[in-house]
């Protein structure tokens, strides 16, 4: 399976790149975290979040295999505890098919697009800066990873 990490903005930091390599790298074949970096839609004076949120839904779109399952990373999804995510991560194995992970833009995801998410992410109730979200998702799912398989990078 490929996990999809379809993320609207490009040109991370140094450090934003070296930590989420870092945990991508650690999953195997059978649980590939892939990253795609999609360009923001451009922002100016006259513009609206609205349009700038369907544009890049465009590009989400089009980004997203054909047959994966979308999950989208949304701050009013679920909240779920690192057993949960292993129990989804081990869910999404199962299915046989590839995972597109959704991350908006600035402004978030358009609403037809979080509608059309087979399930809603929520790290925290916190804000998070995107480059933060990068490396957490991808911690996440090698924890979660782990977890599924009696590996002890997590104890519990």
């Amino acid at each position: 399976m490929v996990i999809h990490f379809i993320t609207v903005g490009q040109k991370m930091p140094k450090w934003v790149q070296e930590g989420y390599t870092e945990y991508a790298k650690r999953l195997p074949k059978a649980c590939t975290l892939k990253l795609v970096e999609l360009p923001m839609a451009q922002r100016g004076k006259t513009g609206s979040a609205d349009v700038y949120k369907a544009e890049e839904a465009k590009r989400i779109l089009a980004a997203i295999p054909k047959g994966a399952r979308l999950i989208i990373l949304d701050e009013h999804g679920q909240q779920v505890t690192t057993k949960g995510l292993a129990d989804k991560l081990e869910e999404w194995l199962g299915g046989g098919q590839d995972v597109a992970l959704i991350v908006g833009g600035p402004d978030g995801l358009e609403e037809s697009l979080i509608q059309q998410a087979q399930w809603k992410w929520g790290l925290s109730n916190l804000t998070m800066p995107h480059p933060m979200v990068r490396i957490l998702v991808a911690e996440q799912i090698y924890r979660a990873w782990s977890v599924i398989n009696n590996h002890p990078y997590h104890r519990e």
